[in-house]
């Protein structure tokens, strides 16, 4: 073992290992990684996991959780992933004994992108089938300002309920605020900013989040700023053809057969 020359007066120097120590380091280390994200991921019959109001069949938490508080009032159903680095939290704190006991609903087949973080004070229910990207926010509280005395982070606002319906998609660092209602089969872009209602399918973007596309029945996916800009409403087979590469000569963007373009 040698050290490294001090970095300036005062400093300490850099422990260096022989390579060959390092390179054993590196393989010790790397086979134990998915050992331990293994061990300490949170899935049914682990401690943890009873430590939920509810814990769906099949569910998933990666490890590691970066914050984990009040899972008592927090519900998973099954068939749920939760990527790592996840802050699920409930109630102004760990002591808090006022959080309603379903403050925190994720329902069935979701997946919750990796740093996501979600925090319910009242209630944050999110439907079935529902996928965020990285990095989401989510919470139905925020913090006063009105006390010009009292730091801001001391000053906890009134909560307002979040719900997103199932099937929509919340995009890569999303943040859907207090009072939030996302309805079904909804994508919101990524990087929005959400509060307030955004109706069933339909795709918002934007600080804050707008709706620009809609779907209007037997017309299609029409954008709200150029109506002559329509895009397919597929059945679940055509989807199916679609990612099979056929959807019988229609492809993403077509505009539906039945169409006309305005004159």
């Amino acid at each position: 073992m040698t050290r490294a020359a001090p970095g300036g007066a005062g400093m300490l120097g850099r422990v260096v290992l022989p390579a060959p120590v390092i390179r054993v380091a590196h393989r010790i280390l790397h086979t134990l990684r998915p050992l331990i994200e293994e061990a300490g991921a949170i899935r049914p019959g682990t401690r943890l996991a009873r430590d939920f109001g509810s814990f769906g069949e099949a569910s998933l938490i990666n490890h590691p959780v970066a914050t984990l508080f009040g899972a008592g009032n927090m519900h998973i159903g099954a068939e749920t992933l939760i990527g790592r680095n996840a802050t699920l939290a409930t109630g102004y704190g760990p002591d808090d004994t006022h959080t309603p006991v379903r403050a925190l609903v994720i329902g069935d087949r979701c997946i919750i992108g990796a740093g996501a973080v979600v925090t319910a004070h009242e209630s944050v229910e999110i439907g079935d089938d529902v996928w965020f990207g990285n990095l989401v926010f989510v919470s139905d509280a925020g913090h006063g300002y009105q006390d010009t005395e009292t730091p801001i982070g001391r000053q906890l606002g009134s909560a307002d309920p979040v719900s997103i319906g199932s099937g929509s998609w919340i995009g890569h660092g999303a943040i859907i605020l207090p009072g939030a209602r996302i309805g079904r089969q909804v994508v919101i872009g990524a990087g929005s900013v959400v509060r307030g209602i955004i109706p069933d399918h339909s795709v918002a973007v934007g600080v804050p989040a707008t709706v620009v596309r809609r779907l209007e029945p037997g017309t299609g996916w029409v954008d709200t700023r150029n109506r002559a800009d329509v895009r397919p409403a597929w059945t679940p087979q055509e989807a199916a053809a679609a990612l099979a590469g056929d959807v019988s000569g229609r492809q993403p963007g077509d505009a539906p057969d039945e169409v006309v373009a305005p004159g």
